[in-house]
């Protein structure tokens, strides 16, 4: 009887472990058939397969990702930053990063300055190096009147190597790339 037990129990666990790989299969299959769809320019296709492969795989933090841009795309702007809030919570820190990123962009986007500002920031936090985070967030803070902080960013993004920034800075600020002057010592 135990023999038939753990048979049992062995067939089932089998079983469990093949259903969960066919469902990870069926995931990434619609993933990437909507990934096929997205780059060929049928968004709304796209959107309707990453959806599948988010119903197979709740935790696909890529398909988030892709539908959130598809979404932006289509400019249903309030669903993108669900998905790029969905790819925060999924993804690992390289996707949480690019998640708060595109999540300010479309912040940015729809005129909420204020509230993409944070999500740089968390992007920045994430990866130090993300000169285009850097960029945005310069963006968000000029747009709020921070324009100490604008210049900052920029400087930050150009070093970095966004040209964007760089150009913007060697328009207005020619002198960027020069220390900034010593503070006044005791006399």
């Amino acid at each position: 009887m135990k023999r038939i037990l753990s048979f049992t129990f062995a067939v089932a666990a089998l079983m469990l472990l093949t259903v969960s790989i066919a469902l990870a299969e069926s995931a990434n299959s619609y993933f990437n058939q909507g990934f096929e769809k997205h780059l060929k320019g049928d968004i709304a296709g796209a959107v309707t397969l990453y959806t599948k492969a988010i119903d197979q795989n709740p935790a696909f933090a890529m398909a988030y990702q892709m539908r959130g841009a598809a979404e932006q795309q289509l400019k249903k702007y309030p669903e993108a930053i669900s998905d790029y809030s969905m790819v925060i919570s999924c993804g690992e820190p390289y996707f949480k990063a690019v998640g708060y990123y595109n999540r300010g962009v479309v912040k940015n986007m729809i005129g909420e300055f204020s509230e993409a500002i944070p999500d740089f920031s968390q992007a920045i936090e994430l990866d130090k190096k993300m000169a285009v985070a850097f960029f945005h967030r310069g963006i968000a803070k000029s747009k709020t009147g921070d324009l100490t902080g604008r210049l900052e960013d920029f400087r930050q993004a150009a070093l970095l190597g966004d040209i964007n920034a760089e150009k913007w800075l060697n328009t207005y600020f020619p002198e960027w790339r020069q220390p900034p002057p010593l503070p006044p010592g005791p006399t």
